[in-house]
């Protein structure tokens, strides 16, 4: 990997991590001793396993494997990412969103009564 890729890769992740702090969420760079600690790109997040992408052309299916590989057993996998000027997206796997959206709604029901 270039060391200009390296570098965008850092800046992404601590980007998205700010983005997260601002949200409320305790969250750090993961991988911040050469990669190899198994950690999600970004950490901080119960439950979710972060796979952080800043590229203009991403694989994101290659992306998406990466981060299903990674995930433990209690996380659901994601890849957020995004291009230059552009927002952050976020991509999980269908059956995943669908359990998320449940209990989110299960909390808005809640929230009525």
């Amino acid at each position: 990997m270039a060391i200009n890729s390296r570098y965008k890769g850092k800046k992404g992740e601590l980007e998205l991590s700010g983005i997260l702090k601002e949200h409320g969420y305790s969250t750090r760079r993961g991988q911040q001793y050469c990669g190899a600690n198994g950690d999600a790109d970004v950490v901080g997040l119960p439950y979710i396993h972060i796979e952080c992408k800043r590229v203009e052309k991403l694989n994101l299916d290659k992306a998406m494997k990466q981060s299903i590989t990674e995930a433990k057993e209690d996380e659901f996998p994601c890849v957020m990412h995004r291009k230059n000027r552009e927002d952050w997206k976020v991509t999980m796997l269908l059956d995943d969103w669908i359990e998320l959206y449940r209990e989110w709604g299960a909390g808005k029901e809640l929230e009525g009564r």
